[in-house]
């Protein structure tokens, strides 16, 4: 069995939308490595066919098996999700936009393959939070992606002070996301909580024709009408220490 061929459980990069071709935000190696599996492991049915559609197959991809790995999946599962690669087989990890295991599900996965000494290979693409961070001139000497915050408005309003205050005193840079229909309140909270001097970057549909940033004290965000971020994937970003 040549290298190419041997079992390994391969991570591989999506794209952040819908864009039609994906060669410009993944690499070659990608599309070389999806020609090598049997089968892909993504967070649903309709997002791994998206997927598996855009690149060359070793055989029809209606007909390579998905099994699935989501919020929902149990701990105890893993082992039949990694069963194919211990008996031969290679098979890929795929999120529904963006990287495997960052933000996803799939980290436990990976751990308990290293456990079982399953071969692992990953590959590079987009991640919009350092896509956000890279175009927002915030530091990214230190910074700390901190999922989501709190949905309740109350808890959020303490979730944001606490968060510039760990901001400033660590000279970090704090990144996070919010479900899209969530989207306009969390970032009227923080315009509304954050002292003025804190510097407030939102970024939406990274990558896309349609991709905004704006990146500016919190006093300027008070003088100007907001984005509607309306059912757009947004990212949040905020740094308390000046930079």
């Amino acid at each position: 069995m040549n290298e190419k061929a041997k079992p390994a459980l391969l991570l591989f990069p999506n794209l952040l939308g819908e864009q039609r071709h994906h060669e410009p935000f993944l690499p070659n190696s990608v599309d070389k490595a999806v020609q090598t599996i049997d089968g892909l492991i993504a967070e649903s049915e309709k997002a791994g066919r998206r997927f598996l559609s855009r690149f060359e197959t070793k055989k029809p991809a209606h007909d390579i098996p998905i099994a699935l790995l989501n919020e929902h999946t149990p701990d105890a599962d893993f082992d039949f999700l990694l069963k194919p690669i211990l008996e031969g087989e290679r098979w890929g990890l795929v999120s529904d936009c963006g990287l495997p295991c960052i933000a996803d599900p799939g980290s436990k996965l990976v751990s308990r393959a290293r456990k079982v000494g399953i071969v692992i290979q990953a590959f590079i693409g987009p991640s919009s939070i350092l896509l956000a961070l890279m175009l927002s001139g915030l530091s990214g000497q230190r910074f700390t992606f901190q999922g989501y915050i709190d949905k309740e408005p109350g808890k959020r309003v303490l979730n944001i002070r606490q968060l510039e205050k760990t901001s400033k005193q660590e000279e970090s840079t704090q990144i996070f996301i919010e479900a899209p229909y969530r989207n306009q309140h969390t970032l009227e909270s923080l315009v509304s909580t954050l002292n003025d001097q804190t510097l407030l970057c939102v970024a939406w549909d990274l990558t896309m024709t349609t991709q905004g940033l704006l990146s500016q004290p919190v006093a300027l965000w008070k003088k100007s009408p907001l984005p509607n971020l309306e059912k757009k994937v947004a990212i949040f970003l905020l740094n308390a220490a000046g930079g």
